[in-house]
């Protein structure tokens, strides 16, 4: 081309013409060449990056797929973008005289695709070079990577990488200077002037939209890393300079809760963050029913009916094992495989990609209390120092990039969700299909095979209407059998701690440990079952109720609230023996006629049954199961407290709370039976 530029003046040179019109021959003589230029570099350019995506990128095999991602990028959507901007350009070459009116208006037709394709490589291009410094500490894979390159683009050199990937943020920042070279030589009354000036400017544009939009980025990158650092290890980043902040924030914070400073109120983005936050909470929900699912799945699996021996030769009971045995190996078994590869993992792939931008929406309130305070500075003094400066920045840019980038996110994600469950849903159909498909000549042998859907329905109803009023009788008749819930024995030797606990707080304050408590913090109680307590107030600090503060006449703490039952306490008349103290008179415990010494709840030798499990804290104490048969050796203490009964079990004894035992009842009749 430099050589065309320098013969065309000479060949007229036998012909003088004015000063002027040799001037506006040159103007566009060079206005040509800058047009050539920009088709030639373009055609150059486009041939690169197919070479890079087709032949580079597919002998990079040896890399990992995630890798290639980010070294090329959306490089085919660029390639989609400029061969058609190429092909506007070469079809404005058909019409010269307005050829350079064209290439305005084709800049300005490709302004906003340009700015989308290069905005993202060039956002991901300086991790790719993170990437090839790695590589190059590996020298036979960075021997590996440069002979490929070597062999389709000899002009990289010792480049290599580095060389391809800077080659689409050289042709974007480009573009401006060559449109500003055809405008240079373009009259200032030609009718393409103000579209070659208004292109300039748009490309002009484009490149700083890009520098702002990895400006962006790079903010984000830093906020949206969720690093996992142990108590130690946040510590150890607290320093004088954070503690600053964190005070300065606050401070803030509190000022607008108490009305002395205004809020900044931003609608767009308050909607955007609530959309948000209503997909995650989808997102989690639908992750947690699904792994209930899918435990519930493993339990079923676990249920193996064929291989069990029903002793019954032939018939439906060995084509039924037959039948769950294939379901067993194959439907079900490929029906998880399925489930966990196409619904399970990425449903867990989308809850890990909302963590990013969860932290981002974090920090971007951290941030406008930053700005806020900064704001607030300006207007009272007029300037601010550099660091405040860089805080406003720092929040301009974090809201920016929510505003611009969250509303895809909630659509990508709101069809990710929507793709999860349809392939639920299919995965559900295809294993009913394949269960029925399976089990239809076995569904031939049932008795209701031929009978009409609506009948059979009302048949179904109607059994299990039967059936689940024979539950509820047996329900009923069950609970006749045992005694009603009881109070823990009294620890022994607890009777003094028991008066002191009634004396200072009354019957109403009192309550009992129902089972072992072993305290994790430094406000929690351990305490045995059985111990008398005081409630002192029903929540902690936070305002949490299923935290009780209690006293228990020594220490005062914190205990859970659903370890505790109410104490009731009761007082022996005069007239009854000491023996029957807090004894409840529905026990089925026998009672023996009163004497003049302690009088035990259960005669001796008597044969009852364990009406509730307990488990012996001591040697001297004996565990016991429920509905074991016991026997009673003595129906008191050493001391002669009633509430202990010395008993023998299996060959051992040992005490047992005397109200967990209870009276064998006499066997009544069901009234019921099952159905044939």
């Amino acid at each position: 081309m430099a050589d065309f530029g320098a013969d065309e003046p000479s060949s007229k040179s036998d012909s003088p013409e004015p000063e002027g019109s040799g001037s506006e021959d040159r103007s566009l003589l060079h206005q040509r060449l800058a047009i050539r230029e920009l088709i030639d570099t373009e055609v150059s350019y486009l041939h690169m990056l197919r070479v890079c995506a087709s032949d580079i990128r597919s002998r990079l095999q040896q890399l990992p797929p995630r890798d290639l991602d980010i070294l090329f990028s959306n490089i085919d959507d660029i390639i989609q973008v400029s061969g058609r901007f190429l092909q506007g350009l070469q079809e404005t070459a058909c019409r010269e005289e307005e050829q350079t009116y064209l290439i305005g208006n084709l800049f300005l037709e490709f302004q906003e695709e340009f700015e989308q394709v290069y905005k993202i490589y060039c956002a991901n291009y300086d991790q790719a070079l993170l990437l090839v410094k790695e590589y190059q500490k590996e020298p036979e894979l960075q021997k590996s990577i440069q002979g490929i390159i070597e062999a389709a683009v000899p002009q990289a050199g010792p480049s290599g990488l580095s060389f391809l990937l800077v080659i689409p943020l050289q042709r974007i920042t480009k573009y401006p200077l060559l449109l500003q070279k055809i405008l240079e030589n373009t009259p200032l009354d030609a009718s393409a002037h103000p579209v070659l000036q208004r292109a300039t400017s748009a490309l002009q544009d484009v490149n700083n939209n890009i520098n702002e939009y990895k400006a962006r980025k790079e903010v984000a990158l830093k906020y949206t890393k969720v690093e996992q650092l142990s108590l130690r290890e946040r510590l150890a980043r607290i320093n004088t300079h954070t503690l600053s902040k964190k005070t300065t924030r606050l401070s803030q914070l509190l000022k607008q809760e108490a009305g002395l400073v205004p809020r900044t109120e931003d609608k767009e983005f308050d909607d955007l963050e609530e959309r948000f936050q209503w997909v995650s909470l989808c997102v989690t929900e639908l992750k947690s029913n699904m792994a209930a699912y899918m435990d519930n799945l493993e339990t079923f699996l676990c249920f193996r009916p064929h291989e069990w021996t029903l002793d019954i030769p032939g018939g439906p009971a060995e084509q039924y094992c037959s039948l769950a045995r294939d379901l067993q190996l194959e439907a079900f078994l490929q029906f998880k495989q399925r489930l966990k590869g196409l619904v399970w993992e990425p449903l867990c792939s989308l809850a890990r990609a909302l963590a990013g931008p969860q932290n981002l929406i974090k920090k971007r309130l951290d941030k406008l209390l930053d700005f806020e305070r900064v704001e607030e500075k300006l207007l009272d003094v007029g300037s601010v120092t550099y660091e405040e400066e860089a805080a406003r920045h720092t929040y301009q840019a974090l809201n920016s990039l929510l505003v611009a980038e969250l509303p895809q996110f909630n659509q990508l994600v709101t069809q990710w969700l929507g793709q999860i469950l349809c392939t639920f849903v299919v995965l559900q159909k295809r294993l009913a299909d394949q269960v029925l498909r399976r089990a239809e000549s076995s569904m031939a042998l049932l008795p209701h095979q031929h009978v009409p859907e609506p009948d059979f329905r009302k048949l179904l109803e109607d059994t299990l209407g039967q059936n689940s009023g024979q539950l509820r009788s047996f329900q009923e008749n069950f609970e006749k059998v045992l005694p009603p819930p009881t109070t823990q024995p009294l620890l022994p030797g607890s009777e003094y701690q028991l008066q002191a606990l009634l004396t200072k707080y009354g019957p109403g304050k009192l309550h009992q440990v129902t089972s072992n408590i072993n305290g994790t913090g430094a406000l929690d109680l351990t305490l045995p079952r059985g111990q008398i307590v005081a409630l002192l107030q029903n929540k902690d600090t936070k305002g949490n109720n299923s935290r009780w503060l209690v006293d228990t006449g020594g220490h005062r703490g914190y205990v859970p609230a659903g370890k505790l039952q109410l104490y009731h306490h009761i007082i022996p008349s005069e007239k009854e023996p000491r023996g029957q103290t807090g004894i409840h008179e529905d026990y089925w415990l026998p009672a023996p006629e009163p004497t003049q010494s302690s009088v035990s709840t259960v005669p001796t030798m008597t044969q009852v049954v364990a009406a509730y499990p307990f488990v012996a804290r001591s040697t001297h104490e004996l565990s016991l199961q429920a509905g074991q048969p016991v026997t009673i050796l003595e129906a008191q203490d050493k001391k002669g407290n009633p509430e202990w009964s010395l008993v023998e079990v299996n060959g051992q004894r040992g005490y047992v709370p005397s109200n967990f035992l209870a009276r064998i009842p006499s066997p009544t009749p069901w009234g019921w039976s099952l159905s044939s």
